[in-house]
């Protein structure tokens, strides 16, 4: 196997190579993938020589563009790294933009708004928009558009035989690649669609912590009125005291309302009154924005950290399951996390061609904390699902971080259907029987 470098057009690394620790390194600092061979990929051909190299040694394969997604780590096999693959190309007139396997959300998004246009991104610009879609891209726009992955016309895929293909809505195989994460291949492109918007009206309403259960409670009630073009999460979070963190909000306890509004400014005005009644904001940047500025909606962290997340996708959002998601979460119980709830429904409800169920959900609560040991879960976070157990319907494999072996295989099942299931291990079974593309939300192969 000492000849693999000579196989590929972009740099091939092993364990002892320099350059070896900074081609592995992602986001996700919990853990990381320890590969045997690293293969950067340049283009298309490069992921096909390290898919078949894979094959013919039996070894597994892993994809990583930026390591956000990271949820199980490979010990040895190959991993294909694609940040290198960041072309953009935008069709303004059909309103489409085609992606290489490396783009960040944020390239993608100042590329469409040069012709006034939007992806369907979620909040953070750093994350790679192919695992994001692959994973059913619940974006700041949802609520209006849907998920991303519903709005894919093309796939570009490596599939575990080697073979490059082209997918569209009539293949077999493209319904099942969106909403699986990477069970069927390497995504080494995309084309998608892209929605007419050049500015929103957003921000955050910032709450101290003696408003943050009314805070809780008043947007719950809210959100039941608001129409389809307004998407909205609250977060509940203790901020660390350190230098990245405004000084005002050092220390403290808050609860944060984003809004994502696609409507004029007065509008938006007169949507979010009824929270600023809530009582005095810590802060509150609420204005009409370029959407090229929409990531400071949500102002996620942008250096790489170690984290572990579950979540729950909730048939309604009760005062009795706010108040038993704060029993474990509030300061001094039992689960320090940062608790984000985004309000679903509307355009999500709609069917699509991902592979993506429980869209009747009303909520989606994720709880995100500090790591396990090693890529376990922790804990705290069986507690928290606990709690939410009476309005569970599921939950989102896309936000999920930190389970490995058998949990994983629980969570993934969980995450769909029981048809949806049966039907994605029967198409496992056929593309990918030997289970090359198993470091993720694994569906195994039906036997």
């Amino acid at each position: 196997m000492t000849d693999i470098a000579t196989k590929f057009t972009g740099p091939v690394f092993t364990p002892d190579d320099p350059g070896y620790a900074e081609e592995i390194a992602g986001f996700q600092t919990a853990y990381t993938h320890r590969p045997a061979f690293v293969v950067g990929a340049q283009h298309g051909q490069d992921v096909r020589a390290a898919v078949e190299f894979a094959a013919r040694h039996e070894l597994p394969v892993a994809v990583q563009a930026t390591g956000h997604g990271l949820s199980v780590a490979i010990d040895g096999g190959v991993l294909i790294t694609t940040g290198r693959m960041d072309s953009i190309t935008v069709d303004p007139s059909a309103r489409t933009a085609r992606i290489g396997a490396g783009v960040r959300a944020g390239g993608l998004v100042e590329a469409a708004a040069r012709y006034g246009l939007a992806p369907l991104n979620g909040s953070s610009p750093s994350v790679g928009v192919v695992g994001y879609v692959l994973g059913g891209g619940l974006g700041l726009l949802a609520r209006e558009y849907g998920y991303a992955a519903d709005h894919v016309r093309r796939i570009e895929l490596v599939t575990a035989d080697g073979r490059m293909r082209s997918l569209g809505p009539d293949d077999e195989l493209f319904g099942a690649v969106l909403g699986s994460g990477g069970n069927f291949g390497v995504v080494t492109a995309l084309e998608l669609d892209l929605v007419p918007v050049a500015e929103i009206y957003g921000g955050q309403l910032v709450f101290d912590a003696p408003l943050v259960d009314a805070a809780m409670e008043a947007w719950r009630n809210w959100t039941e009125t608001v129409p389809s073009t307004l998407t909205s999460t609250i977060a509940v979070v203790t901020y660390p005291d350190i230098a990245s963190v405004p000084q005002s909000l050092r220390g403290r306890h808050v609860a944060s309302i984003r809004i994502a509004f696609d409507g004029p400014d007065e509008e938006g005005q007169r949507w979010v009154a009824p929270l600023r009644r809530i009582g005095p904001r810590l802060q509150e940047d609420l204005r009409t924005m370029s959407y090229a500025e929409s990531h400071t909606i949500h102002s996620d962290p942008p250096f790489p950290h170690a984290y572990a997340a579950t979540n729950a996708l909730l048939s309604e959002l009760t005062p009795r399951g706010l108040s038993a998601l704060r029993a474990v979460t509030a300061p001094g119980g039992s689960v320090d996390a940062v608790i984000d709830i985004r309000h679903l429904g509307a355009a999500l409800r709609h069917g699509g061609p991902a592979s993506i169920d429980h869209r009747d959900a009303e909520y989606i609560v994720r709880v995100i904390t500090g790591p396990g040991e090693g890529d376990a879960a922790p804990e705290g976070l069986a507690t928290v699902r606990e709690a939410l157990a009476p309005w569970t319907i599921g939950h989102s494999l896309a936000f999920l971080y930190g389970a490995g072996g058998a949990a994983n295989e629980e969570q993934t099942a969980a995450g769909y259907s029981p048809q949806t299931y049966r039907r994605l291990a029967a198409a496992k079974a056929e593309y990918d029987p030997r289970n090359m593309f198993r470091a993720n939300r694994n569906i195994a192969p039906a036997a």
